[in-house]
């Protein structure tokens, strides 16, 4: 579909879910994306790392889209890049941080030299097309958390990104209320915002309430080695994670490549540079341990990072009881789980857990109500477009823009085409919107026949029949709850499976495969109540 004369917006990700964000403004026969992120994998998808949002429209489009505008380098919206930027064949445009990290993803997949690049590093407009494009720093927890400023011949377009409101955010300088009151008062048609703590009832607070409470905390277990888990890309949190270590003289040693990674990029950036010198893990479990503070990946149970391999006793760094590992990050939804095993493991053994909900370690880097009020009554748009967020989340986000004043608001989730301009703004069609699935090296549909079959194996178990003319069977099978009866088992369905095919000898393959595969799902129910999957091999021989 090729925009008009109007103003269009189009999530092929991010709505009506938390991550994978992917957003689309059209408008005079282009496309404009904001943002190319991906998600991690749960149960739904055995086997798969990641999840990615289904381009298949603009790629369709793709002569029509002008580029790709990244907000900021979290996964979520940076992840999917190295994926597919170069069949989009389009230039990204990013703050210097952020495009340090897109760069050296597009290098480790080996096409840096193929994409477009372009580090806007003075936060001037620049032009793609209709769109006039203008970063907006926010507080958020990472480095260079940007808004957006859309400018468009039918109105401006403020897309938060990520965000929240932070008084003392540590590194990075936000605007200000009255930075954001004047791009209000210049009118802004559309404001396109974050969703993910709408119901949290309270601010979110600062990056300098954690300082304060990581410094309590790490004083408190003097003598004590303590390791503060957190997200690896939580700049500002690193940088007090340092200062914590300078004041109460412990030295700093992290553990995970990801933190090497970003905090070589930061301080690349002007970051971190008062960071102290840091020692490697082994100089650290050489010293007392009131002397060092660990800082490690890993705090969403993930089970290759530092933290899991701490908790199994299978990484360098050792814990005694006693010891205590701060979780200065919060729990992504999804995540209870690992995180909760981990947590487990390490009481067990009897190191001292802390987490945010026993002591001010971590706050979130999305806006709670009263700052989604707050920038509402500064930059008073007319219309309301909520994103990043489950159903739950957009839904109440646009209940509460009614509420502030907001003249309009607008709910839409993935694939929905949603007119902003000109008359009434609201959802006018649909597009295709799925998700894809990193499985091994190969992107596939997230529906796809592999990964329904896995989810079948998965729940009940697989037999394999093989069988010849001359009435032999074999019949083996996995992941059925047999154990002693397994040889009773197969041999009563041996006799199953070759009743079925003597049955059935004169009759057509296909309806000889169906026979053997009834007969030995049917023996399979019988003996354990589950209806595996039966794969049948008839050698004709």
């Amino acid at each position: 579909m090729i925009p008009g004369n109007e103003l269009l917006f189009c999530a092929l990700g991010g709505s009506g879910e938390i991550g994978m964000n992917v957003n689309l403004y059209g408008c005079q026969g282009k496309w404009l994306m904001v943002d190319l992120g991906m998600t991690f994998s749960g149960n739904e998808y055995p086997g798969v790392d990641l999840v990615f949002a289904d381009l298949e429209f603009i790629e369709n489009e793709r002569e029509n889209l002008l580029g790709i505008v990244l907000t900021h380098a979290h996964e979520d919206h940076i992840g999917a890049v190295p994926y597919f930027a170069q069949e989009l064949g389009v230039p990204l445009y990013a703050t210097p941080f952020t495009a340090k990290l897109v760069a050296a993803k597009l290098e480790e997949a080996g096409i840096l030299d193929e994409i477009e690049l372009n580090v806007v590093d003075d936060l001037e407009q620049f032009q793609l097309g209709a769109f006039g494009i203008r970063y907006v720093p926010l507080a958020h927890s990472i480095a260079e958390g940007n808004a957006l400023v859309i400018e468009t011949p039918y109105g401006r377009i403020f897309h938060t990104g990520d965000w929240k409101l932070d008084d003392e955010p540590q590194v990075g300088t936000p605007a200000t209320q009255a930075e954001l009151t004047a791009i209000g008062d210049e009118g802004v048609l559309a404001l396109v915002c974050d969703s993910t703590n709408v119901f949290n009832p309270e601010a979110s607070g600062s990056e300098g309430e954690v300082y304060r409470g990581l410094m309590a905390e790490v004083k408190r277990h003097k003598g004590r080695r303590v390791v503060v888990t957190t997200f690896a890309s939580n700049v500002a949190r690193l940088q007090t994670l340092g200062d914590v270590a300078k004041k109460t003289g412990r030295q700093l040693c992290v553990a995970g490549r990801s933190l090497d990674r970003i905090i070589s990029v930061g301080q690349s950036c002007g970051y971190l540079k008062s960071l102290p010198e840091m020692i490697d893990v082994e100089t650290a479990m050489g010293l007392p341990p009131g002397e060092v503070l660990i800082v490690a990946t890993g705090g969403q149970g993930e089970p290759r990072a530092a933290l899991a391999r701490i908790a199994d006793g299978n990484h360098p760094i050792k814990l005694a009881k006693g010891d205590v590992v701060l979780f200065s990050s919060r729990q992504i939804p999804g995540n209870e789980i690992q995180i909760g095993r981990i947590q487990n493991r390490l009481a067990d053994a009897g190191i001292v857990v802390v987490t945010d909900r026993q002591s001010p370690i971590h706050v979130s880097g999305h806006p709670g109500r009263p700052e989604l009020e707050a920038l509402y009554s500064w930059l008073r748009p007319q219309i309301l477009m909520p994103v990043h967020g489950e159903i739950r989340h957009m839904k109440e986000q646009a209940r509460l823009g009614i509420a502030s004043g907001i003249p309009h608001a607008v709910f839409q989730k993935n694939g929905d085409l949603v007119r902003l301009a000109p008359k009434q703004p609201g959802k006018f069609g649909e597009v295709h919107a799925g998700r894809l699935l990193l499985d091994g090296d190969i992107i596939s549909a997230a529906n796809g026949e592999a990964i329904t079959m896995r989810r079948r194996i998965s729940l009940n178990g697989v037999v394999s029949v093989a069988a010849n003319r001359k009435g032999h069977v074999e019949i083996s099978a996995l992941g059925l709850p047999l154990d002693e009866d397994y040889d009773q088992f197969v041999a009563e369905a041996k006799r199953d499976v070759a009743d079925a095919l003597g049955r059935a000898k004169k009759a057509d393959r296909p309806i000889r495969v169906e026979a053997a595969r009834l007969a030995a799902r049917r023996a399979a129910t019988r003996w354990c109540g589950k209806k595996p999957q039966v794969q049948v091999l008839l050698l004709e021989d």
